[in-house]
C-alpha cells in the first residue's frame, strides 16, 4: 500500500525560501506561473499607479506579498494594496483592501478562481484578475468572476478607480 507524502506545516513553509515563491495550500506547496515580461511589467505599472495615488487613496502597494488567507493557506498576491493605517505585517493576516492577480498564458482559470475565492473568504473587498493576453480586466465577488465595464476597476470604499486600458496602452507602447 502506498503512503501519502508527508505534509509540510505552515511554520516550515514560512521558514523556507523558494525561488520563485510558491503558495502554501493545506500542507502542500503550489507553484505559480510568472516571469513573463507582460506579467511582470503589469505588476510594476499597477504598483506605480497605487504609489502615485497613495496620498489620496490611503493604500500602500506591495508586489508578491504573502497573505495568510486561512490557518492552512498562504497565497502570494501579484499586487496587493493595504491600508496605510494598519500595522505592517510581514505576512499579511489583515485582509488587504485590493488583491490583484495577473494571468500568465499557462494559467488555468479554475486555479485563478480558487485563489480569488481564498481572498474573498478572507474578506478582501476588491479582488481583481487582469489578463494581459486578452487585454481584459475582471472583478471577483460572491457571485463569481465578472468582466469590468470598459476595463475600469473601481476601488470599493474610495472614489478612485483604475483604468486598466491605460496600463495596456503602456504595454503596447513597449511592444511597438
Amino acid at each position: 500500500m502506498a503512503t501519502a507524502p508527508a505534509l509540510m506545516t505552515i511554520e516550515q513553509y514560512l521558514h523556507t525560501s523558494y525561488s520563485p515563491d510558491v503558495d502554501f495550500v493545506d500542507g502542500h506547496i503550489e507553484e505559480r506561473n510568472l516571469g513573463e515580461f507582460d506579467h511582470g511589467h503589469l505588476q510594476v505599472l499597477l504598483s506605480s499607479w497605487f504609489l502615485q495615488h497613495m496620498s489620496t487613496t490611503g493604500l500602500v502597494p506591495c508586489s508578491e506579498l504573502r497573505i495568510r488567507v486561512s490557518p492552512y493557506r498562504i497565497r502570494i498576491c501579484d499586487v496587493a494594496a493595504v491600508s496605510r493605517d494598519i500595522k505592517r505585517e510581514q505576512v499579511a493576516v489583515t485582509p488587504p483592501v485590493v488583491c490583484i492577480e495577473i494571468l500568465s498564458p499557462e494559467d488555468r482559470l479554475s486555479r485563478a478562481e480558487a485563489v480569488l475565492s481564498d481572498y474573498r473568504e478572507m474578506g478582501v473587498p476588491n479582488i481583481w484578475l487582469i489578463d494581459p493576453v486578452r487585454r481584459a480586466a475582471y472583478f471577483f465577488n460572491r457571485d463569481g468572476l465578472h468582466h469590468a465595464q470598459n476595463n475600469i476597476l473601481p476601488i470599493a470604499g474610495t472614489e478612485h478607480s483604475v483604468d486598466v486600458n491605460s496600463l495596456f496602452a503602456a504595454l503596447d507602447e513597449l511592444n511597438a
